[in-house]
């Protein structure tokens, strides 16, 4: 299903088109993709949103051969991407996006945000960490190296669509473990 929907700009209140979209994931459900552009400031919206009733969810990937840079994985603009082995987090921000991708796409992304580090930091250490971190995310992909990919959804619209995916409920927040909770 596809509609087109008019309403106001967020940003700046000029009227735009909303486009909601339905996808049928094969094995899996519905999904809902939500996008707008407003072409008077340059507002964008990208979202996903799975069509069944959602709880707020941990799905975890073992990234262990190339093979694994093909599983599907969808990202609402709620979701936290994580790779606890390489220390990297992609925490939703205001302009965040959701998308549907597979492993490999989000690690592409995840490569570019360090590949712009490089360029506009002068701090040699910053530079050494990025170029090392790149190294690794490309052993990942070739296989050399192990990882975990995980995604945390307060909304439950997130998935990892793979045999190998598992899904855990959330049922607390959990503490950065650099910041002491009671203070």
């Amino acid at each position: 299903m596809r509609q087109v929907v008019p309403g106001p700009c967020p940003a700046c209140g000029t009227e735009i088109e909303y486009l909601y979209q339905t996808e049928d994931i094969p094995y899996f459900f519905e999904i809902l993709l939500i996008s707008a552009l407003c072409p008077e400031c340059g507002y964008r919206l990208a979202d996903t949103q799975l069509l069944k009733n959602a709880e707020p969810s941990r799905w975890e990937l073992p990234i262990e051969s190339p093979e694994d840079l093909n599983i599907r994985v969808v990202r609402s603009m709620n979701g936290v991407i994580s790779i606890p082995e390489l220390g990297v987090r992609v925490d939703p921000g205001p302009a965040c996006e959701g998308f549907v991708s597979n492993v490999e796409g989000v690690l592409n992304r995840i490569d570019r945000v360090i590949e712009s580090v490089i360029g506009w930091t002068d701090d040699a250490k910053e530079r050494r960490n990025a170029a090392i971190l790149r190294d690794q995310i490309t052993d990942v992909k070739e296989g050399r190296l192990a990882v975990t990919l995980r995604i945390d959804d307060p909304t439950g619209n997130s998935a990892i669509l793979g045999e190998k995916a598992r899904i855990y409920p959330i049922t607390a927040v959990e503490c950065d473990p650099g910041h002491d909770e009671h203070g």
